[in-house]
């Protein structure tokens, strides 16, 4: 009895027993994560201490999200006509040299602030040219039915880098300087260089279209043309857009009297989804995804508005744990029907398109956020935010039932991916 707890309950191993490059892009991953965390901490610090203005610290957001966006749909379309191993060595060496600049500027004299800026916008291009390759090889490299368990090993990853990265950057920083943490980071790039360099070719089919606006275009109608699909990039954007409340964290703290939590509001989120990684064995065993990607985006929903309602820190603390984990139990049931269902010739750009409404949906919902607190009020940006969310879910679910209904083990487009993976399988055992 206690066996089967366990195993219903523990992180199912299988992708990483399973695939020797699951496992390389496992470590590089967190080891890239780090070095990121390093930068994200460092970057913003060094142009506070250059300028002592929020404005200028505000302006690398803007600087960062048109590249992200522009180069996330070329990358998409990159993705599907070149080597998918190559484009990772290739931008982990960019994100490299961005951080040699960065640190060449910080031994300066007197560090300029036009070259922080640079960087930012170029690391956040090659961030975008690299996501859809990356997130493209997974169904690639790991088999058909533990897709789900992958998505959760590396949702654990982010989450490992994203609660001890920025606690250790900030040590780095604050003890050892810039110049430390960017060395560290161009160190950790280098490093996953070398362990992306080890991946099995992935290269693209022999008839393979080169990156155009047609392309692009197609990937789109494709997803169009895809309720399931459709639904899950919907449902997404939603959830961000009316329930992103990260920005007003700050006023939520002051309005609850608890200024010292505002750290630990930033990484609550985190921790409600670390701890559902670290119990989602039972994850593998579901096929009905789309019910992951509706009651995870209406959970997080909920429990953003009730962040809202209480007025105790603790309870709000809570709250935010377990919208962090409706967030990642929905991002397991999008991710496991985009690797089961998406096409190998199209998945690079459907990834683009992922990265877009990745992008676009957390800056437009802090816009949200912070427009409906200054007119409502803090509290009230929260509560309505979360129900605006519920509600857009209800009505995206009425309009697209096939989201809810989709099951791997009978939908058409699982099952075909399956048999064209599984017929590669053979013709490489050949």
């Amino acid at each position: 009895m206690a066996s089967r707890l366990r195993g219903a309950l523990l992180p199912d191993l299988s992708p990483w027993r399973s695939s020797r490059d699951f496992r390389l892009l496992w470590v590089q991953g967190l080891i890239t994560f780090f070095s990121s965390f390093m930068a994200m901490v460092a970057l913003p610090l060094q142009i506070k201490d250059l300028t002592g203005s929020p404005l200028a610290v505000g302006i690398m957001g803007a600087v960062e999200l048109v590249p992200l966006v522009v180069f996330g749909l070329y990358g998409g379309a990159l993705a599907d006509a070149v080597d998918r191993r190559r484009m990772l060595v290739i931008t982990e060496g960019g994100m490299a040299v961005m951080a040699v600049i960065l640190l060449v500027n910080a031994l300066l004299p007197t560090p300029a602030l036009w070259p922080l800026y640079v960087v930012a916008a170029g690391v956040s291009a090659l961030a975008g040219l690299q996501r859809p390759a990356l997130d493209s090889l997974m169904a690639r490299i790991v088999p058909h039915d533990q897709q789900t368990a992958a998505a959760a090993l590396n949702a654990l990853r982010w989450q490992l880098g994203a609660i001890a990265g920025p606690a250790l950057a900030g040590l780095v920083v604050a003890y050892a300087g810039h110049a430390t943490a960017y060395t560290t980071t161009a160190v950790g790039f280098l490093v996953s260089v070398a362990l992306c360099s080890r991946l099995s070719p992935a290269p693209p089919a022999h008839d393979a279209e080169k990156p155009s606006l047609r392309g692009i275009a197609e990937g789109a109608r494709y997803a169009w043309s895809r309720p399931v699909l459709l639904g899950t990039y919907a449902v997404d954007l939603a959830a961000m857009l009316f329930a992103f409340p990260n920005t007003i964290f700050p006023f939520l703290a002051d309005e609850l009297d608890a200024e010292w939590s505002l750290g630990l509001m930033y990484a609550a989120g985190s921790v409600g989804s670390l701890l559902l990684s670290l119990t989602s064995g039972w994850t593998s065993r579901v096929r009905r995804h789309g019910l992951f990607v509706v009651f995870g985006a209406a959970g997080w929903g909920l429990a953003i508005a009730a962040a809202g309602w209480f007025t105790n820190i603790w309870l709000v603390l809570l709250c935010l744990a377990f919208a962090g984990a409706g967030d990642l139990l929905s991002g397991l049931g999008r991710a496991t029907i985009w690797n089961q269902t998406i096409p190998e010739a199209l998945r690079g750009r459907l990834a683009g398109i992922e990265v877009l409404s990745y992008s676009v949906g957390p800056q437009l919902g802090q816009v949200r956020a912070g427009a409906v607190a200054g007119w409502t009020g803090t509290r009230a940006a929260f509560w309505s935010g979360g129900l605006l969310c519920v509600a857009s879910v209800g009505l995206l679910t009425a309009a697209l039932p096939k989201l809810v209904g989709y099951d791997a083990a009978t939908d058409e487009d699982a099952l075909r991916r399956r048999a064209q993976k599984e017929g590669t399988a053979a013709e490489a055992a050949l």
